[in-house]
């Protein structure tokens, strides 16, 4: 069976909400990575057989399939098709996912995945009355920005509690203290400091014309355990789960570059040996990538005595705990080596392009090596996939 490499990845640094990228709209922010892309790496961007881009929202400037929105604005040829996908938090991995396959099968040599999130111009949004000029009453106005709205009553009432309702949650079921989970976040901000301080991220970077922004926004220098235990608790009177030991609300996008063996003139970062999905209960969303990332080794053949790091998607730090207590032979050490999540943001529909792209530049700065990539997803899923190089 032909394998799937991956060819470049990028992505623009993460804004956070009503920040740098505020001002731009996702559908540009997509075609600034698809572009550097293709320019990167040289390819012709008539090559491409399909450019498959995740996106979480779709109720704004996203929506009318912000992937071959974002084709056209990039310039490329109106042959080059487009897809949006849409697997929440896991939105960007899923297009990596779907491109991997069509490769594997013959349908496709190159396909450019990826996805973008604009959590800032994220809409409000009217429910809609059953008539056309309702008489009396007031419409609900919902914002599209993070969470669950519009919820289906038929679902059991603690399918539908909030993200971080849930992670408080796994924090009391997994034994997870406020203080394990500040310590995490303080982690996270000094890894990720420190790499874009050592000039870790400069090679997966395009900058967003008409910015000053950098570097990610969310970083915070100098974050410490005591300045994050002085924030309260955000989601129970006496809960674990704050601003500090959360993913923020975030604005960015990410592209991975995927072909089949010489399918592009370049030398390939990394390739693609196994993938997993795993569902869970909605409220147990946070452990789902446990056993994702367990069928993904199972699948490439490797166990995790064999895997040199891990990429997860740091949604809250009680979630990011307790996959770790869930992969007892991983070393703690080697979970997000350069920051993750918490420091350096999570918009929804790009983030699994970014710790599918670092992984793969990271192999490829070692040389060799296994690497895990997992993420978990709202309303009771985790996916996971095995790089190789």
């Amino acid at each position: 069976m032909t394998s799937t490499y991956i060819y470049d990845a990028v992505r623009t640094p993460f804004g956070r909400a009503g920040g740098a990228l505020a001002g731009i709209r996702p559908d540009d922010l997509a075609a600034i990575v698809m572009r550097a892309s293709v320019e990167r790496t040289g390819l012709d961007a008539a090559r491409i057989d399909d450019v498959i881009f995740g996106d979480a929202n779709q109720a704004g400037e996203d929506n009318r399939n912000v992937a071959r929105m974002g084709a056209l604005l990039a310039g490329f040829p109106t042959t080059v098709t487009g897809t949006t996908v849409n697997r929440l938090c896991a939105s960007s991995v899923e297009a990596v996912i779907q491109g991997s396959r069509a490769i594997e099968s013959g349908d496709a040599e190159v396909i450019l995945a990826g996805g973008v999130e604009s959590m800032s111009r994220a809409p409000f949004v009217v429910e809609k009355s059953a008539k056309p000029y309702p008489a009396t009453g007031n419409q609900t106005m919902w914002n599209t920005a993070i969470g669950w709205r519009m919820t289906n009553r038929a679902l059991p009432t603690a399918w539908t509690i909030s993200n971080g309702e849930a992670a408080e949650k796994t924090a009391a079921s997994w034994g997870i203290t406020r203080e394990d989970q500040d310590a995490f976040a303080v982690r996270s901000h000094e890894l990720a400091a420190k790499a874009w301080a050592d000039g870790i991220y400069d090679g997966e970077i395009v900058q967003v014309p008409d910015t000053e922004l950098a570097r990610d926004e969310g970083i915070r220098d100098g974050s410490t355990v005591e300045k994050l235990a002085g924030l309260k608790a955000l989601f129970a009177v006496d809960g674990t789960v704050t601003a500090g030991n959360s993913s923020s609300i975030n604005d960015g996008a990410s592209a991975v570059l995927l072909g089949a063996e010489d399918a592009i003139d370049a030398e390939p970062l990394a390739r693609i040996t196994g993938r997993g999905v795993h569902g869970v209960a909605p409220d147990d969303f946070p452990i789902a990538p446990i056993e994702a990332a367990n069928k993904a080794l199972a699948r490439a053949g490797r166990t995790w005595a064999e895997v040199d790091f891990v990429e997860l998607n740091e949604a809250f730090a009680s979630q990011s705990l307790a996959c770790l207590r869930g992969w007892p032979e991983l070393d703690p050490e080697k979970l997000n080596i350069h920051g993750g999540a918490l420091a350096i943001g999570h918009p929804l529909g790009a983030s699994g392009g970014r710790i599918i792209g670092h992984a793969a530049h990271e192999l490829a700065r070692r040389g060799s090596g296994v690497a895990v990539v997992a993420i978990c997803i709202g309303v009771g899923q985790g996916l996971a996939v095995v790089l190789e190089r």
